[in-house]
């Protein structure tokens, strides 16, 4: 399949790339690709956060907004807004995890068959009986006989969950089997997930804000990845119960047994501990309206990236090109294009820090906002896009909850744009980009993917991008871009974010949205 998908891939990208059945990029998309090199380009280094380079591309970024004639709104007067963290790394050296059968132990190799999140205050060293609890769902007396053992999960959600169900089954399940007092964790990949499943060197580094006010810190459970070419060996000596079956019945969501499994896992971690700190850059084109002037339309999109890490092909460096230096892009040269044409409502460009970290950057901004928050009518974020094929259907998260998914369909319809909906909520897109740190402080947003019909040839590019290039370091100048999609996306883009600052009425929540402030 995967050999399929790569020859699929090279024969339409072939058809869809500039340099096939469509035009070279025009100007403003040159432009746009120009600056999405200098922030993605090797010289960035992958623009970790907390990094000498991350700092090398704010510094960049600043520079082009104060040049397009933006107004610092970072803080004391800059265009920065300095996020504190604290970075925990895993000492690879010093660490291991091993299966142990009687006198036999075979240890897991870290990044290719098992990671995990570091964090301060995990179990140093511990050995445990290990036993597979199917999906992780656990209660009665089943849960009763995991404390002290190693609970081992197949990574996927069971058929036949509702939505409701769905919706934060992972943080239910772990949640359910910390309460049932597992010394541990044992999370096996599902290769057959929507979203495959990556391995940088990055998921093995925790960084959190440094809060303003501390909370006393408790042991932390400690929770291993496993890939499902490794996982067989946490079955070696089971009776009974091999993982071929397993994964076969996995993959579906078709019902797992519990059973205790023959091998223990000895786990010893070391960490290493930091403070550290990386900059939001904030800036405003303050509004033309005497009234409108003081609320603000925000365009976001996130800066960091990976830096580097795990090699895959020879290459160890994360270039990040497409998630997201490529929206930065955007939005410096939306900066650019508004130069002296300043819309009613103000413009807040927020470039955001830490988002590979857990959306640190915008979870810091809204929480010690440097503008008012309540004056923020909405927000647009990119991120999670990808051009690589012709624009006529864009997934909009957020559609359904509030009055920004009328006006997106109405302009949207000018471009002969198609919006749907998210059909893959199981993947929590909608939470797992920066958009979401505005809803939980009340402000419409609108978030957008590249979308397309099920088993069409545009979502065999789709699948294969986040194959071969998501989270990797393929994802790098060399992706095929369709330059058409591209400048049909930013332009969209930039006109939807001055209708909205140009329209008297505010965004509001739609009536019954999960997400509208309660009264």
């Amino acid at each position: 399949m995967k050999v399929l998908l790569v020859v699929v891939w090279l024969g339409l990208g072939a058809v869809f790339s500039a340099g096939a059945q469509q035009a070279g990029p025009d100007k403003a998309t040159v432009a746009w690709w120009s600056q999405t090199k200098a922030l993605a380009g090797d010289g960035m280094e992958g623009r970790d956060t907390g990094s000498a380079a991350y700092e090398r591309a704010a510094k960049y970024v600043a520079g082009q907004f104060e040049a397009a004639g933006l107004k610092a709104a970072g803080v004391g007067g800059g265009y920065y807004q300095r996020v504190p963290m604290h970075q925990v790394d895993l000492d690879v050296a010093k660490s291991s995890i091993e299966v142990v059968l009687g006198a036999r132990a075979e240890r897991l190799e870290w990044m290719q068959e098992t990671t995990l999140l570091p964090r301060t205050g995990m179990n140093a060293a511990f050995e445990g009986e290990m036993v597979f609890v199917g999906y992780g769902v656990v209660s009665g007396a089943e849960a009763d006989g995991l404390r002290g053992k190693v609970a081992v999960l197949f990574n996927n959600v069971p058929a036949g969950l509702s939505a409701k169900e769905r919706d934060g089954f992972a943080a239910k399940r772990l949640k359910g089997l910390a309460g049932a007092g597992v010394a541990a964790v044992v999370s096996i990949d599902n290769p057959g997930a929507i979203e495959p499943t990556h391995w940088p060197a990055a998921y093995a580094r925790t960084v959190t804000i440094v809060s303003d006010k501390p909370v006393a810190s408790g042991a932390a459970l400690t929770t291993v990845r496993v890939s499902s070419e490794g996982a067989a060996k946490l079955f070696a000596g089971t009776q009974g119960h091999g993982f071929a079956d397993v994964l076969k019945s996995g993959v579906k969501g078709t019902p797992l047994e519990t059973f205790a499994l023959a091998a223990s896992l000895r786990v010893k971690v070391a960490v290493v501990e930091k403070e550290i700190s990386s900059p939001n850059v904030i800036a405003v084109l303050p509004g033309s309206d005497a009234t409108l002037a003081a609320e603000y339309v925000a365009v976001s999109a996130h800066l960091d990236g990976y830096g580097y890490g795990t090699p895959v092909l020879g290459d160890k460096l994360y270039n990040g090109t497409l998630d997201d230096a490529a929206y930065v892009a955007t939005l410096i040269e939306l900066a650019k294009d508004l130069k002296g044409h300043a819309p009613k409502r103000s413009i807040l460009f927020c470039v955001f820090t830490g988002e590979e970290k857990g959306l640190l950057g915008s979870v810091y901004f809204t929480a010690h906002p440097t503008v008012a928050m309540k004056d923020v009518v909405a927000d647009l974020n990119l991120d999670q896009l990808r051009p690589i094929f012709p624009l006529k259907i864009l997934t909009m998260e957020g559609v359904d909850e509030s009055s920004l998914g009328g006006t997106v369909k109405t302009l949207a319809a000018k471009y002969g744009i198609e919006i749907r909906p998210d059909m893959e909520p199981e993947r929590n897109l909608f939470r797992r980009a920066d958009n979401y740190s505005f809803v939980r402080v009340g402000v419409p947003i609108a978030s957008f993917i590249f979308g397309y019909n099920p088993g069409s040839p545009e979502e065999v590019i789709y699948r294969d991008w986040y194959a071969r290039r998501y989270h990797k370091p393929q994802d790098d100048l060399k992706t095929p871009i369709v330059w058409a999609a591209a400048g049909t996306f930013n332009r969209f883009y930039g006109e939807l974010a001055v209708t909205i600052a140009n329209t008297p009425e505010r965004p509001t929540w739609n009536a019954g949205s999960a997400y509208a402030p309660k009264p």
